[in-house]
């Protein structure tokens, strides 16, 4: 079975120990041509950061000549995390443009909170970099068409870190929604219903902690007096950096939904919901029911905190209903319901046999090699991340969405549209923010 995103998230230094160790001390890059190897240079020391460090490591030809965290507490977990991988340590640096001049530094990994994903992205392709990205792209889609439009003028290869998408149970149950086995399929499910996350809290205004350059980690939002509750793992909930769960479990799901579906965009998109259950001082809304309507089916999203029986029992999950039988998909693998009237199809189960993130960081090396285009690549990124936004745009607007794809705004809506663009504070500015 797959580890758990419960897991991953809640504890990084439990991830990193988990991860097997398959070099010595000196790690196995004695052993792989200097002309084979790839040196990552890492934006953003967090959890994720470190999680997907380890990965990247599970690959010989990987080393790390330098990491980057605004937070000295951050950059001396991975600085141990990188000793042990690879016997020596990196050098370290605050500003992350520092990585990107360097000439050792063939891939980015940008594992930033989310409002940092775009800048480090774009220079890094300007600068002739690869680039794995943490999902969603970007806090607005704005920013996720300029990471593009770098990626497509710099010729460059960059992967969105959204590893469902290199599971084989994934790929397996996509292949049985297409094959039609279900029949025509009418209504799809996406939920995370997660009792592990709880309140957080109303803590004060208070100084930055020690060591933490407090004004680079706000970088092109909003300057504001420095709270706990908006800084690390919790800046999730606050619309500055992040989209709440709509865009960090919503962009896994509707990931596989849109995989298996087919690249079509909602005509029309409604959501509602609230702070129904926390009294802590979050922006994101604890509980979301988003509905989007498409030509041939409808897609129903939904998340909730602090509980965890969701649709099917299951804290998390996708579901296909089809005029056959129905698909559910979760971590621990799919099955398949037939209709209680239907004699054409039988229940069947299979089990999740791995964890895929290796699998989607190999593909992007692979890919660094070939030059081809990875399985996330950043269009394909830029899609999905989109139709998470499109939920947010119509919840934080308490209107209808009617979605253009081609120009990327919302039809008559100039609420809508003012939330589409990013409004950076100065000195930075969103390089091919126009096309």
């Amino acid at each position: 079975m797959s580890m758990t995103r419960r897991g991953f998230l809640r504890d990084s230094s439990v991830v990193v120990a988990g991860m097997p160790l398959l070099f010595g001390a000196a790690g196995a890059l004695g052993e792989v041509p200097a002309s084979e190897r790839v040196r990552v240079g890492l934006i953003g020391c967090g959890g994720m950061g470190r999680g997907d460090l380890a990965t990247f490591f599970m690959n010989p030809e990987t080393e790390c000549p330098v990491i980057c965290d605004v937070d000295d507490a951050m950059l001396e977990g991975t600085v141990k995390l990188v000793e042990e991988r690879r016997g020596r340590a990196p050098e370290t640096v605050k500003d992350f443009r520092r990585v990107i001049e360097r000439e050792d530094v063939d891939v980015l990994l940008v594992a930033t909170p989310d409002h940092w994903h775009a800048l480090p992205t774009i220079y890094g392709c300007q600068a002739g970099k690869d680039v794995y990205v943490e999902k969603p792209l970007a806090p607005t889609i704005q920013e996720g068409r300029a990471m593009v439009r770098a990626m497509q003028r710099h010729n460059r290869v960059v992967q969105m870190g959204t590893q469902w998408r290199s599971g084989k149970q994934f790929k397996d149950a996509v292949e049985i929604i297409q094959s039609g086995h279900l029949g025509k399929i009418r209504v799809v499910r996406a939920w995370a219903y997660l009792d592990w996350l709880n309140d957080i809290g109303n803590p004060e205004d208070c100084d930055p902690p020690e060591g933490v350059d407090y004004d680079m980690w706000l970088g092109p939002t909003p300057k504001r007096p420095f709270n706990p509750n908006r800084f690390h793992f919790n800046f999730r909930w606050f619309w500055d950096y992040a989209g709440g769960l709509m865009t960090d479990w919503g962009v896994h799901l509707l990931n596989v939904c849109l995989w298996a579906m087919g690249p079509e965009t909602p005509r029309r998109v409604s959501s509602s919901g609230g702070m129904h259950a926390l009294r802590d001082n979050r922006e994101t809304p604890d509980t979301q029911i988003t509905v989007y309507d498409f030509p041939d089916y409808s897609l129903i999203y939904e998340h909730s905190v602090g509980i965890r029986h969701g649709p099917n029992g299951k804290e998390h999950g996708m579901s296909f209903t089809g005029s056959e039988g129905t698909l559910t998909i979760d971590d621990s693998g799919w099955w398949v319901e037939p209709e209680p009237s239907r004699k054409s199809i039988e229940a069947y189960r299979a089990e999740a046999s791995s964890d895929p993130r290796p699998a989607h960081v190999r593909n992007f090396l692979d890919c660094v090699k070939t030059r081809e285009q990875p399985v996330e690549h950043l269009e394909l990124g830029h899609f999905v991340s989109t139709v998470a936004h499109l939920g947010n745009l119509a919840f934080r607007t308490a209107s209808e969405i009617h979605w253009d794809a081609e120009t990327e705004t919302a039809k008559d809506n100039p609420a809508a549209n003012a939330l589409v663009r990013a409004n950076y504070r100065a000195p930075w500015v969103l390089p091919y923010a126009e096309g």
